[in-house]
């Protein structure tokens, strides 16, 4: 592939127009990305978004029919092996043997320069299970097996895909601590997953996918901007008389960053931006009655931003 004219030279991942189709059926069509060092950028989607046929091409593990690729500088088509020996990876089906020890395991994967072992281990909680068959550890401790695997030898690039799938909270728990740590230690990280908490609680940056395209893109803040709806309050108010209850409502509809304002069985629905819980909540210590003791805010978040942004027909594509 040719070299992208114009791309930051500091990109770890530079991809543009990257397109690849099974027996006619686009699963990736015109995708670009760029992730930067030191991040974790989360690429977002439902199952069959195209997300791991994407890495796989950025691996150099799939050709893609059209596109520009750059790696750690590399192009993957042309120089696969170099590439791969410079980045640690995790896939969906990723397996070991079932005899194999955890030891033996991490003695296979050690190239030349690898890293001591034994660190690495402490660090993922599994040192205690070096002399342990593969099929005797937990999903977690598999997990977090392959993390060790993905780290040994010192990569500058790590892509994990759907790295929790199928794990109990506790172990799942346990292994987005692990890849937090990659974070706090600099290494750049791609994480494919569809687990929305995941993408939210680790990533600088979300990607969304759909169909093989990119919908939108940003930091979770930024997502949940755009496309996570309004903050919703509500309250329930005193039986009052029908005018002072209007007048109670306009006071609110009037409010700044207030949206909408509804009442209905004696309970007020406020839908606003954030800052409308803010004066909601000061229109509410003004008035003699008490705070209501039923007064519950519910804040927009990226699943409900993903939601809506998954579930919108006929969306656009966004450029990088």
């Amino acid at each position: 592939m040719e070299s992208i004219s114009g791309t930051a030279p500091e990109a770890v991942i530079s991809v543009r127009g990257l397109t690849k189709a099974y027996a006619g059926r686009v699963v990736v069509d015109h995708v670009d990305l760029d992730v930067f060092p030191g991040e974790i950028v989360g690429l977002i989607g439902a199952n069959g978004a195209g997300k791991t046929t994407a890495v796989e091409c950025l691996q150099g593990l799939r050709r893609p029919d059209a596109g520009k690729i750059r790696v750690l500088g590399l192009d993957p088509a042309r120089d696969g092996p170099l590439l791969r020996a410079q980045l640690g990876s995790q896939l969906q089906d990723s397996g070991l043997p079932d005899r194999i020890r955890v030891g033996e395991a991490v003695e296979l994967f050690a190239g030349p320069g690898a890293q001591e072992p034994g660190p690495l281990l402490e660090r993922f909680g599994i040192a205690a299970r070096a002399r342990t068959a593969y099929a005797a550890l937990s999903g977690g401790e598999r997990q977090r097996l392959f993390l060790v695997l993905a780290l040994l030898n010192r990569p500058r690039l790590v892509i994990l895909d759907e790295l929790t799938q199928g794990l109990d909270p506790a172990a799942r728990r346990s292994v987005r601590a692990a890849v937090a740590q990659l974070r706090d230690s600099g290494v750049t990280v791609l994480l494919v997953t569809h687990e929305v908490a995941e993408a939210e609680a680790l990533c600088n940056r979300v990607v969304v996918m759909k169909a093989g395209r990119i919908l939108d893109r940003g930091t979770p803040a930024e997502l949940i901007a755009r496309h996570g709806g309004h903050a919703i309050i509500r309250f329930g108010l005193p039986r009052l008389d029908n005018a002072t209850t209007a007048a109670a409502l306009q006071q609110l509809n009037r409010l700044p960053a207030v949206q909408s304002v509804t009442h209905a069985e004696h309970t007020v629905t406020v839908r606003g931006g954030r800052p409308a819980i803010a004066h909601v909540g000061a229109w509410l210590t003004g008035r003699p009655d008490p705070i209501p003791d039923d007064l519950d805010v519910a804040l927009p978040d990226l699943e409900g931003a993903l939601l809506s942004l998954l579930t919108e027909p006929d969306r656009t594509a966004v450029a990088a």
